[in-house]
């Protein structure tokens, strides 16, 4: 199968409508409905429910599309790694959070230059849920990334997992208390997850979080690591121990062959193990 007459099947899949589809593609319906028919020809199933006013994926245009992109991406993924190969300057890009990568990122990159056969590391930012997509586009070797993520097409190693800290206007009635379970925060352990999925919908970062926070905005939970790194005046963090730990990863592509890359997880995971002896567990300053 050919690449090709995938990305025209996605372009459908997504769009759900042919004449959009070939506007996005550049050409005109018929030729991308003859495309679509021939692709279905050759594999023997039906992609789309197609009438005159809809068009729908089947079970099988479903199962396609979700292996269709994982395909996509990786091939971007190899010209982009190609392009960077050949180009001046070659080492790896290693990404993350801005303040997200619970104070292991200097040791981690500290430990992997002594390595004799270390490369240069360029450390790229990214935002809540970009990280995953980097690695998938090829844009970067490695990621520090915190569960729950998109692992489509990625492999991992855990490196912490630490408390988690409610993080409170000072004003909010919660504030009062020193130490909050989930059931005050109106949640369940399963919903944890996507709590805070949703929350983090439109916050860019970890400033304009707090900023929300402090003016009553809303309520999350963050690593009990950013309450030591960041105190701010009108933000109160409180212990949640009933909430399930902040777990940090670092994450790579599964086709990835690099032996920088997989010297870089070895380095990250030989850190976090010497930290995890002497790892505070003490709760966060009542502030």
């Amino acid at each position: 199968m050919e690449s090709g007459p995938l990305r025209y099947f996605v372009a459908v899949a997504e769009e759900l409508n042919f004449a959009r589809a070939a506007a996005r593609l550049g050409i005109s319906p018929p030729p991308l409905s003859r495309a679509i028919r021939r692709l279905e020809t050759e594999l023997g199933v039906t992609l789309f429910e197609r009438t005159t006013h809809h068009v729908a994926l089947t079970r099988a245009g479903e199962v396609l599309l979700a292996e269709a992109q994982v395909a996509l991406d990786a091939l971007q993924a190899a010209g982009r790694r190609a392009q960077r190969a050949a180009g001046p300057g070659t080492g790896l890009v290693l990404a993350i959070k801005a303040d997200g990568e619970s104070g292991l990122l200097e040791p981690i990159l500290e430990h992997y230059a002594a390595l004799p056969t270390a490369v240069p590391v360029t450390v790229r930012l990214g935002g809540w849920q970009e990280l995953p997509g980097l690695l998938r586009r090829g844009e970067a070797d490695a990621a520090l990334v915190h569960e729950p993520f998109d692992h489509t097409g990625l492999d991992c190693e855990t490196l912490t997992g630490e408390p988690r800290v409610a993080v409170l206007g000072a004003t909010h009635p919660l504030a009062a208390r020193d130490r909050l379970s989930l059931a005050d925060l109106g949640l369940r352990a399963g919903d944890l997850h996507r709590f805070l999925e949703e929350v983090r919908q439109g916050v860019h970062d970890l400033a304009q979080l707090l900023t929300l926070a402090a003016l009553g905005e809303l309520v999350t939970l963050l690593p009990a690591s950013v309450a030591a790194r960041y105190p701010r005046p009108g933000v109160v963090y409180r212990p949640v121990p009933d909430a399930l730990p902040a777990v940090l990863t670092i994450a790579w592509p599964q086709q990835s062959r690099s032996t920088a890359t997989a010297a870089l997880v070895r380095a990250a995971t030989a850190v976090a193990e010497n930290l995890r002896p002497g790892e505070a567990d003490a709760e966060p300053v009542r502030q």
